[in-house]
């Protein structure tokens, strides 16, 4: 069920923003550059994140001479799997084997991870590397001999060092906060003295010394160092010395409780019984401490990380996801110990997330009827698009009220029940949700047109973001000209004599806003209002259905 919800999410559908497209051109650059140390969007340097998902992404890219998304996402099955196995060899070694089912499971289903597994970025070899680490890491910290702490440290640094190579020192958040408190909060300070635990180290080292020495002997190499160590880690904590362009800490601000705002949301559909899950190793606290290992291990993989992301600058959904192994590792422990003996609250959880799936069931339905009253006629097989669909919502209901009716005396069977029910929901209405959506995400057709209207005449880009740098790099040509954002007085002249210059060029600019339901026809799009102090006019423009727009324009003769 994993593995078809995977692939559904993977490799059924395209590129979507915000994000997709910029690691899309990432990858395909990678792909065929020829210094592979520092990825380049467009062909300029992008420094915000080391190189090894572009470098894992680009050999399928080669490999295939292919552009296509599922393509580019054929590396985030393995992390996935790798994900789904570390957790589960984690909760099984923690709690007991039908724990480590249910630890593969929740974390292959949160939403939050489920998003991660599907998004061709950085966060699922993140993932990947940090469940694999929190396995080394119990491993070690619980070992009996010291061939077996040897073992599970250098795992754990293995792993770090990839993470490390996926998005920089956020690797280490979630293993060294977790071994932290937990050395506090059992007061073995002799665990800080093992040699086994640093000897991994050497292994980290060798692995990222290694980039990082290619990277300083290529051009500029001391201050692409700067922007991946201090401007892109630091920065995203605190506000640091850098231009405008580099200040990290400006973009995705912080509130308070943001993060414990939306942890429910993170952690659906099975926010319930995580919930249920805390308040039992809250009331077992004090029981055997084999029986609440595994709770305490999962709380410190999970409540210092939270804790310290509430305090930082900036704050976006995915900094979250280091954190779910342990939540997954909570429900896991939870659901070995209620299997045979569930108490009343316990039930409750189960029965009111069964009502939730129904819900779930409820909002897929009415979402599918939207898109049919938006979009019936572009919908290539009317046939396929509701036997799918009604094929997940039946399966999904009729799961649900399974796992009701297991709740009481079954909870193995209602659990599975669950789980079948919402991989139900994410295989088959999903799948025909994620095929319209791809329809208002089809950059790709605007660069394609772009670059035919366009054909024999220089290419300006104007203001653009990182979505429209890849999609015309990707798409319709390599070499265009540029001038930079922010739009304002200066940044206008500098338009308007770089056009005056080469008055044969085309300027692609996005348009305010978003287009209806329909693409917009020309005839209805508007320059936008700083277009006339550039003496420019528009000459065609392009928007996808309740997608983005973009104008060409060129000189008013």
């Amino acid at each position: 069920m994993l593995l078809s919800v995977w692939c559904v999410g993977m490799f059924g559908r395209g590129y979507w923003t915000p994000d997709e497209p910029r690691e899309s051109d990432l990858a395909w650059r990678m792909s065929w550059q020829a210094d592979k140390a520092v990825p380049l969007l467009a062909g300029e340097p992008f420094c915000e994140k080391p190189p090894l998902t572009y470098w894992l992404a680009a050999i399928p890219l080669e490999l295939l001479d292919s552009k296509a998304a599922w393509v580019a996402r054929l590396p985030n099955l393995l992390y996935a799997m790798i994900t789904a196995l570390g957790v589960g060899l984690l909760a099984r070694r923690a709690a007991g084997p039908f724990a480590g089912w249910v630890g593969a499971a929740a974390i292959g289903t949160f939403l939050l991870s489920y998003q991660v597994a599907i998004w061709l970025a950085t966060d699922a070899p993140l993932l990947a590397a940090v469940s694999v680490a929190l396995l080394g890491a119990f491993r070690g910290f619980y070992a009996a001999h010291t061939r077996e702490r040897l073992c599970g440290y250098s795992l754990m640094h293995a792993a770090l060092g990839l993470g490390f190579l996926s998005k920089s020192a956020m690797a280490w958040m979630v293993p060294a906060l977790a071994l932290a408190t937990l050395v506090i909060a059992e007061r073995r300070w002799r665990e800080l003295l093992r040699w086994e635990l640093y000897l991994g180290l050497l292994l980290q080292a060798a692995m990222i010394l290694t980039w990082v020495g290619f990277v300083y002997a290529g051009p500029d190499g001391a201050a692409h160092l700067k922007v991946f160590f201090w401007n892109n880690t630091v920065g995203r904590i605190t506000r640091v010395d850098a231009p405008d362009a580099l200040q990290y800490a400006a973009g995705h601000r912080n509130s308070p409780g943001k993060y414990l705002i939306e942890l429910p949301l993170y952690l659906a559909p099975w926010t319930l019984l995580v919930a249920a899950a805390v308040r039992r190793a809250w009331r077992e606290r004090t029981a055997a401490s084999s029986a609440r290992r595994a709770a305490r291990f999962a709380l410190a993989a999970s409540l210092p990380s939270l804790v310290l992301l509430s305090m930082a600058a900036t704050a976006r959904n995915v900094y979250m996801a280091p954190a779910l192994p342990g939540i997954a590792l909570l429900l896991a422990a939870w659901s070995q110990k209620i299997s045979t003996a569930p108490d009343r609250w316990d039930l409750c959880a189960l029965r009111a997330t069964c009502v939730l799936l129904l819900l779930g069931v409820a909002a897929f339905i009415a979402a599918l009827g939207l898109i049919a009253r938006d979009a019936w006629s572009t919908i290539g097989s009317h046939a396929e698009f509701i036997a799918i669909s009604a094929a997940g919502l039946t399966a999904a209901a009729a799961l649900a009220l399974r796992a009701w009716a297991a709740a009481r005396d079954r909870v193995p069977r209602a659990l599975g029940s669950l789980f079948f029910a919402y991989g139900a929901l994410l295989v088959g209405p999903a799948s025909q949700v994620y095929r319209q959506v791809d329809s208002w995400q089809d950059l790709q057709s605007i660069a394609r047109a772009i670059e035919a209207d366009a054909a024999g005449r220089p290419l300006l880009l104007f203001a653009p973001d990182e979505t429209t740098r890849a999609m015309i790099d990707m798409y319709a040509r390599t070499s265009v000209g540029l001038v930079a954002g922010p739009i304002d007085a200066a940044v206008i002249g500098e338009l308007k004599a770089a056009v005056t210059a080469a008055p044969q060029s085309l300027i692609v600019a996005q348009l305010p806003g978003h287009a209806g339901r329909a693409a917009a026809n020309p005839q209805f799009a508007a320059a936008p209002a700083w277009a006339a102090a550039a003496g420019l006019e528009l000459w065609k423009s392009y928007s996808l259905p309740n997608g983005r727009r973009y104008a060409l324009l060129e000189l008013k003769p």
